[in-house]
């Protein structure tokens, strides 16, 4: 998020004030936030993933116990 803020200022100052360079870093830096943010998202989606599977595990284990009791 900071990135994406960071870089919409950049941006909005090299239009400002006429310098391209300055706008084109600030989008760069945009596009850094912006995949930065989808690669924090991917990482929780397979942490939960993760987690789910290893819940079903642990009921698969239970009710195998359980059924052999």
């Amino acid at each position: 998020m900071r990135d994406q803020v960071r870089g919409k200022v950049e941006e909005i100052k090299g239009k400002l004030t006429g310098d391209k360079g300055e706008e084109l870093k600030g989008r760069a830096r945009q596009q850094i936030g912006d995949a930065k943010a989808r690669v924090r998202d991917l990482r929780d989606d397979i942490r939960e993933e993760a987690e789910r599977r290893r819940r079903e595990r642990e009921d698969e284990a239970l009710q195998r116990e359980n059924g052999s009791r």
